[in-house]
């Protein structure tokens, strides 16, 4: 019975995850890129200004600062799937794929600004009166009531979405790979760290919206400087091959011969699809915590949001895949994954340190994203029923940790992966539908920057 079920949710998550998910995406996306009219991507210094705190007042509603939200939508984005998703991408797509990621990215800055800006100009509220933000506020408020059945079938999808299974159960996996765990001892080793990551995790979202945005506006820096210093030493090391890097990225995009044979439609949606799940752009995750920034400007906050996909995906995924090309071990290597990222950093740094470090990494990045989802959870849950149901969430959130530590991954991967998929319908239908609004509150707010009026 329970592998029938397997079966069928394996089944239905590469359906989704093909065709149909990538047209709604990236198709929605590109018609959002050229909508805009580029505007956005014009503004990007005034971005940096924003995301500084230069027009930050005390008196907006909202609980966290444009650097909080955009930090803490960040760690949620900047994860696993940095590090072993990029090198899914390099073996099953070849270098080429890097760049169909970047095409990807620039068409998902475009998303966020629209999905952002929205969760902003049609937020909700709680029965106690803070404010909320995301998809489900965003239907409900800016398309009425009568689209509401289009809101919970988002929160629904978000319940499972946003679970802290595959985190949790890629953290303890890695851990127990880098020990080089006895296989006799493996279980009890994965429980034991899901119960240490559960605690951990315990400590920090128990304290709420305004303690996670704390503590990932701390991390987020951290992390992605010492990811930053360690590719630059690489790539200092292995500088003779970078100018053929990405000579190869640009020659692989458009022939993929490299690994696919020329499979050059596998490649782009190989690409695409391994985007999609870095920075989330389209999936209504981000909007959620962009939802809660103090600010009375929805465009401010839809300008920093846009800046999410160039870090996680332009930067951080960049990153990690010029580590991997440069040391060449990529090429006929058997396996992917964080087991290819491992053997490129211990391949070209000394005395296997570039595992030592990139362990932290692993860890930080894994925290973070633990960190941000149960939020996101929360939200969703508070939406469904009310505040006090909504607290139970978060006991829920910790229990998974623990057993998500346990069990196989397939499954949790792919019931994770449907139910993302399912949050993205709702959330780019309302986007595009909604899309008029944004350009025409954004022509009043460029226009008013224009003339000093900030």
């Amino acid at each position: 019975m329970f592998l029938d079920i397997q079966n069928i949710v394996a089944e239905f998550s590469s359906w989704i995850w093909g065709i149909p998910l990538l047209i709604l995406l990236i198709g929605g996306g590109l018609y959002l890129f050229i909508y805009s009219g580029l505007v956005p991507f014009r503004y990007m210094g005034h971005a940096i200004a924003i995301l500084r705190g230069k027009y930050d007042k005390e008196d907006s509603p909202g609980d966290l600062s444009h650097y909080e939200a955009l930090s803490s939508a960040i760690a949620a984005t900047v994860g696993m799937g940095n590090i072993s998703g990029v090198a899914i991408a390099i073996a099953t797509g070849g270098p080429g794929a890097i760049f169909w990621m970047w095409v990807s990215a620039f068409v998902g800055m475009a998303t966020k600004f629209f999905t952002c800006s929205l969760s902003v100009m049609y937020r909700g509220k709680d029965e106690d009166g803070n404010v909320k933000g995301g998809p489900m506020y965003v239907i409900t408020e800016g398309l009425g009531k009568q689209w509401k059945p289009l809101a919970v079938f988002f929160s629904f999808a978000g319940l499972f979405g946003t679970l802290p299974a595959f985190q949790a159960n890629q953290l303890t996996q890695t851990l127990v790979d880098v020990f080089q765990v006895n296989e006799s001892n493996t279980f009890t080793a994965k429980l034991m760290l899901g119960i240490t990551i559960a605690i951990i995790t315990a400590l920090v979202i128990f304290g709420g919206i305004k303690r996670i945005g704390s503590v990932a506006g701390k991390l987020v820096p951290v992390m992605v400087v010492v990811y930053l210093m360690t590719v630059l030493t690489i790539l200092f090391l292995k500088i003779d091959v970078v100018p053929s890097i990405f000579k190869l990225i640009f020659t692989d995009a458009f022939s993929g011969k490299s690994v696919l044979g020329g499979a050059l439609g596998v490649l782009i949606i190989t690409g695409v699809k391994r985007a999609a799940f870095s920075n989330e752009a389209g999936l209504g995750t981000a909007p959620m915590m962009h939802g809660t920034a103090k600010t009375k400007e929805p465009i401010r906050e839809g300008l920093v949001a846009m800046l999410g996909p160039a870090i996680d995906t332009l930067l951080v995924c960049t990153l990690t895949a010029l580590a991997i090309l440069a040391s060449g071990i990529w090429k006929g290597f058997d396996g992917d994954g964080i087991s290819l990222t491992l053997a490129a950093f211990n391949s070209v740094l000394p005395y296997n340190i570039g595992g030592v470090i990139l362990t932290i990494c692993v860890l930080i990045f894994a925290f973070s994203t633990l960190f941000t989802y149960s939020f996101y959870g929360y939200s969703c849950l508070s939406f469904l029923s009310n505040l006090k149901t909504a607290k139970y969430y978060n006991h829920i959130y910790i229990f998974v940790i623990v057993i998500a530590s346990v069990v196989k991954l397939d499954f949790v991967i792919n019931l994770m992966d449907s139910a993302y998929a399912l949050m993205a319908i709702p959330t780019v239908i309302s986007t595009l539908i909604l899309a008029p609004k944004v350009k025409k509150a954004a022509a009043v707010y460029f226009q008013k920057l224009k003339m000093n009026e900030f």
